[in-house]
C-alpha cells in the first residue's frame, strides 16, 4: 500500500486566504464574490455621485457642494477597501469554519453618507 501523498501547496492568490483550510461550498464563495462586486458598485456610484454634484449646477452653496462631493469621492475610494479585506475575511473564515466577521468600514461608509446628506441639506437652505 502507498501512502497518501500529500496534497500540493495551493497555487491560487492570495496564498493567505487559500493556503489555509478547505475549500467551502462553492455556493459560499460564489455569494462572497459577488458581495465583493456589489462593494465595487457601490464605489463606483459614489465617485459617480461625486463627480455629477459638483459637475451639474444645483441650487446648493458652492462650498458645501464641493465638501459633499469631496466627502462622496473619498467614500468612494474607501468601498474597494472594504471589497477587498471583506472579501478575504470572509473567504478565510468560510475555509476555517469560523464565523463570518463584520464589514469593517460600513459604519464610516454610513457616517459618511450622513454627512453628505447633512451637507446637501445645509447647502439648500441656506
Amino acid at each position: 500500500m502507498r501512502p497518501a501523498a500529500s496534497p500540493p501547496p495551493s497555487t491560487r492568490w492570495p496564498r493567505r486566504v487559500f493556503g489555509r483550510g478547505s475549500d467551502p461550498d462553492p455556493r459560499f464563495s460564489l455569494a462572497n464574490e459577488r458581495t465583493f462586486l456589489a462593494w465595487v458598485r457601490t464605489s463606483l456610484a459614489l465617485f459617480a455621485a461625486g463627480v455629477a454634484l459638483e459637475a451639474v449646477t444645483l441650487p446648493i452653496v458652492p462650498g458645501y457642494r464641493r465638501a459633499a462631493a469631496i466627502v462622496l469621492i473619498l467614500l468612494g475610494t474607501a468601498a474597494p477597501a472594504q471589497a477587498w479585506c471583506g472579501w478575504a475575511r470572509t473567504e478565510l473564515a468560510l475555509r476555517l469554519g469560523r464565523s463570518l466577521p463584520p464589514p469593517l468600514l460600513a459604519v464610516p461608509l454610513g457616517v459618511g453618507l450622513l454627512l453628505v446628506g447633512v451637507l446637501v441639506l445645509l447647502g439648500l437652505i441656506r
